[in-house]
């Protein structure tokens, strides 16, 4: 009887495999990285002191003057246990990220679900984006979605290479992913969340090796649906979001109802200067200017700190990007590099919109300033993403000598 082939090559290639995944997860790292750190610290102690500065008078209002540090207070207290968290995920190997990634995907797709189930989720301004008890605790499943994308999309793609440029393998999987997740949201309504997640992931994609031209393809399609759109609206063909675009190109035409948040808004970054009113003393925080320690806490910041102090604010943003980049180029493997860039571009495109929103440069979408406006959970997964960052940036291999 002929003896049967041992499968030598396919053997030898799973041990290695195998091996090199027991070294990886067996490695303590180095030092965290100290500039990423300590933007993040700045960020973080920059945003509590303006949330303080925009929070105060509605806090003095809403308490009857009994409680003025009410939202600094609750925000102190996520900080706290956000940078408490992102230490600890520092020391964490990443790669243990990638045993949670799919329940984690699940899990986050369980609570979208559960959020539009009548009766359960909770709504706050026309929109069910909540979970928990009205009150006393409350979080934004999206959040949470946001985050399970990225470790879900960085742990698939980085073990498939050369299938990303498949369409059935490479990007089908992907396009139904994030399209379940964007009609969950969008039936919230949630816009600016469904933004955030879709160009997150459509951005991993592209970094994960998707052909050129479908990327080319995705941007142009984006834009001539939001054409289209708008279009639309202004024809009376559709009425969602007509007054949102309608004050988006004149708000002074109802400065009094629809347009009033964005004249507001306008009023304080132009009352601003180049200097600014100096801390604490802005004016249209003083209930002239809605959501002004939250969505258009931007707004604040130039009004007190005027142009310098807000393109300095800018300046850390970026900077903290950049060096998170530069994180994802060292990376060790192919996984920590797209876990980093998922994050920085979620970061990245969340800081932009937030502040295009602000400056009426974009529609309003109602999204947030990372790190600056009120929002407990909101902060403390941004820490915990900052900690997944230093954690990669543990693993950089140390440069050759010679």
């Amino acid at each position: 009887m002929a003896q049967q082939p041992r499968p030598v090559r396919y053997s030898e290639k799973m041990r290695r495999k195998a091996v090199e995944r027991k070294h990886i997860l067996a490695a303590k790292g180095g030092r965290m990285d100290v500039p990423f750190l300590l933007l993040t610290l700045m960020l973080t102690g920059v945003g509590l002191v303006m949330l303080f500065s925009a929070s105060f008078p509605s806090a003095f209002y809403e308490t009857g003057g009994s409680n003025p540090a009410y939202y600094f207070k609750r925000q102190g207290i996520f900080a706290a246990l956000g940078l408490f968290a992102m230490f600890v995920v520092g020391k964490i190997n990443y790669q243990r990220w990638r045993g949670a990634a799919r329940m984690l995907l699940i899990f986050s797709i369980c609570l979208l679900i559960l959020v539009i189930v009548p009766h359960v989720g909770i709504t706050s301004n026309n929109a069910t984006r909540w979970l928990g008890i009205e009150g006393v605790f409350t979080f934004q499943p999206s959040e949470i979605a946001k985050l399970a994308v990225i470790v879900y999309f960085a742990d698939s793609i980085s073990k498939k290479r050369e299938k990303m440029l498949q369409w059935r393998e490479g990007i089908l999987p992907y396009a139904a992913i994030l399209g379940v997740i964007a009609i969950l949201m969008l039936l919230e309504p949630h816009l600016s969340g469904t933004i955030l997640i879709v160009g997150t992931g459509a951005i991993m994609m592209a970094v994960g090796g998707i052909q050129g031209w479908l990327i080319g393809a995705g941007v142009g399609s984006v834009a001539a649906v939001a054409v289209l759109f708008v279009k639309l609206v202004e024809k009376g063909v559709i009425s969602y979001g007509a007054s949102r675009i309608t004050m988006w190109h004149d708000p002074w035409l109802d400065m009094s109802d629809s347009g009033y948040q964005m004249v507001q808004s306008l009023i304080a970054i132009g009352s601003g200067g180049l200097l600014g009113l100096g801390l604490g003393k802005g004016r249209q925080k003083f209930l002239y200017l809605p959501e002004e320690h939250n969505d258009f806490i931007f707004a604040v910041v130039c009004e007190e700190l005027g142009l310098i102090g807000a393109c300095v604010i800018m300046l850390i943003f970026a900077l903290l990007l950049l060096r998170g980049f530069w994180i994802a180029l060292h990376a060790r493997d192919r996984f920590g590099t797209l876990l980093v860039v998922g994050i920085m571009a979620h970061l990245g495109l969340q800081v932009f919109l937030n502040i295009a929103v602000v400056t009426g440069l974009v529609p309003a979408t109602g999204i947030s300033l990372p790190f600056f406006s009120y929002g407990g959970t909101a902060l403390a997964l941004q820490l915990v993403e900052m900690g997944i960052v230093l954690s990669v940036s543990r693993q950089i291999p140390a440069p050759r000598n010679g």
